[in-house]
């Protein structure tokens, strides 16, 4: 029988909830492109509830238990003394979330002799370290497109929020202000505006196809093009690299996964070839833009704001500058997390462990990692090579 620790994020500070705003989740069956959603034997817990923080343990207990596995589930993921590290040295299965990542280090594979399996409940597992869990022979999946669309309707939320300097009208509101001026002096439409997004993959895509309703200009870099009919359904332009793609753009929304070769992709350097004034979106991994070349920009006015949920480490320090600095956006990490994700990803969990202890074969697009090669949808997405370094080193302050 395995051992399966779980690292999920804390409950809400006035603890788990009775009761939900609704009653039910829509009934979807597929994705955009035809991809059925998780297909586990059963479930255990009522769509629509909270399943991603420590109570709701992705809704696996029963079905664990049930089976003879122990199942251990953690919110304390940093440092040596956390649980998670604890716990990990005789694991077989670990799960983790992008929102509350518990990095799999190459120091922490080593530890881990019995580590069979690394599944992400969400999509993005670059919190593991695909090198060492090639070398290791380690599978690592995730419940890929369960909480795509939710990432997509977070950018365009954000843009929209950006553009038209929702945030500090709704202050005035809250605070008993009737300031307009305040209000608009940074307000604009996005229709005619030219957007771009880095990577038009799941995510990507369904932003192109949410803003193109609102009259806008659609740019996308990816390096894998888009099908002719693709492109001219939505009016698309292509550009062969992102700083072919940044000039022309008055929005870019960064959507590409995090591997060696995209970390820090904006920096002082590519960020001078943004137009001035510029808005910046980023719900895929906070490592992909050199943090203070980021509040420097914004501070000098190149970036007209920033936005977005992801932060690198997460939880980030308080002291983290896109807390505090000004035209900015920034949640927690949330965008994959909604109620609604969280039934899909939570089952499509479920249904990669099933595979995993029934010997069946785990589905190509959830694969990341297989036989000691990238595999599945991995192949696809990501390069060979580490993008967790640093995690450890900055966990130390996300508690200060």
């Amino acid at each position: 029988m395995a051992k399966v620790v779980c690292v999920l994020y804390d409950d809400p500070v006035g603890g788990y909830p009775k009761s939900y705003p609704r009653d039910s989740l829509p009934v979807i069956d597929r994705y955009p492109d035809g991809q059925t959603l998780p297909t586990p034997k059963a479930i255990d817990f009522v769509p629509g509830s909270l399943l991603g923080s420590v109570s709701g343990e992705l809704g696996l207990r029963k079905y664990l238990e049930a089976n003879g596995h122990s199942f251990v589930v953690t919110t304390d993921k940093d440092g040596p003394r956390s649980a998670f590290e604890r716990e990990l040295i005789d694991a077989d299965v670990v799960i983790s979330q992008p929102f509350w990542p518990a990095y799999l280090t190459a120091e922490r594979i080593a530890k881990a002799k019995k580590l069979k399996l690394a599944v992400t409940a969400g999509i993005g597992s670059d919190h593991v370290d695909l090198q060492a869990a090639i070398d290791r022979g380690i599978t690592v999946a995730e419940v890929t497109y369960s909480n795509s669309i939710s990432v997509a309707e977070h950018v365009v939320m954000t843009i929209l929020n950006l553009v038209r300097n929702y945030t500090p009208s709704h202050d005035w509101a809250v605070k008993g202000g009737w300031n307009i001026a305040d209000c608009v002096e940074r307000s604009y439409d996005i229709e005619g505006m030219h957007v771009g997004t880095v990577a038009a993959g799941r995510i990507g895509l369904g932003v192109l196809r949410r803003l193109k309703p609102f009259g806008m200009h659609l740019h996308y870099t990816d390096r894998h093009r888009l099908p002719k009919e693709v492109e001219r359904e939505l009016g698309l332009a292509w550009h062969e690299t992102p700083q072919d793609m940044y000039p022309a753009c008055d929005i870019v929304t960064l959507n590409c996964p995090l591997h060696p070769e995209t970390e820090h992709m904006i920096n002082d350097k590519t960020l001078k070839l943004f137009k001035r004034g510029a808005y910046l979106v980023n719900t895929a991994r906070g490592k992909l833009c050199d943090r203070d070349a980021v509040a420097r920009a914004i501070q000098s006015g190149q970036l007209a704001g920033y936005g977005g949920d992801v932060w690198f480490p997460q939880p980030a320090p308080k002291d983290h500058p896109w807390r505090a600095m000004p035209h900015n956006a920034m949640t927690p990490h949330i965008s994959g997390t909604s109620l609604s994700a969280q039934a899909r990803y939570a089952a499509g969990t479920r249904e990669i462990l099933e595979c995993f202890f029934e010997g069946r074969p785990i589905r190509d697009e959830y694969l990341i990692v297989e036989g000691g090669k990238l595999a599945g949808v991995g192949a696809h997405s990501y390069s060979k090579g580490d993008a967790t370094g640093g995690s450890e080193e900055a966990s130390k302050f996300t508690k200060s």
